[in-house]
């Protein structure tokens, strides 16, 4: 294999700086523990390294990325039969309660609206992107995405974001 691979115009270590920020937000969003977030980040970037899948555009490496990420922390939860909450974690994540970064309102939300809501206002993909991304039907994530949204109303005690 040769390590001069090219993602879609990137080089490996390219890839790993563009979408650092991208991983690392699923991850963290998803597990909610840092040092497990870390673990899955990595994971995600070993398979695209060892892999080395080809990618016409970069928004389908991106896609590619938070799938990868997205199954890592799934198998991480699998194997170690655990609830990764914010509570009782030495690690945990802590976010700021500002009504301008909804990261805070995210990671109070169960994990089956929290990717939907992330990947829609953080990550800024459309319903069918996120449908594809996820493996789920497009009424699906309408309807995570809707009762997501009123989650989080609810947990900014009713107000508008």
């Amino acid at each position: 294999m040769n390590r001069e691979d090219v993602y879609a115009g990137l080089t490996f270590e390219q890839a790993v700086r563009e979408y650092a920020d991208t991983v690392t937000g699923v991850c963290v969003m998803r597990l909610q523990n840092m040092s497990d977030a870390e673990d899955c980040f990595q994971n995600t970037f070993v398979k695209l390294y060892t892999k080395s899948p080809k990618f016409k555009t970069r928004e389908h490496l991106k896609a590619w990325l938070i799938r990868v990420a997205v199954n890592e922390c799934n198998d991480y939860m699998r194997k170690n039969r655990r609830e990764t909450t914010l509570s009782g974690q030495e690690q945990s994540i802590q976010f700021n309660h500002s009504k301008s970064d909804m990261s805070w309102a995210l990671s109070r939300t169960p994990p089956l609206y929290r990717e939907v809501l992330y990947l829609y206002y953080r990550e800024d993909y459309k319903i069918q992107e996120i449908a594809r991304i996820l493996g789920k039907k497009e009424n699906t994530v309408k309807s995570l995405l809707r009762r997501g949204r009123e989650i989080v109303k609810q947990i900014y005690g009713g107000e508008e974001n």
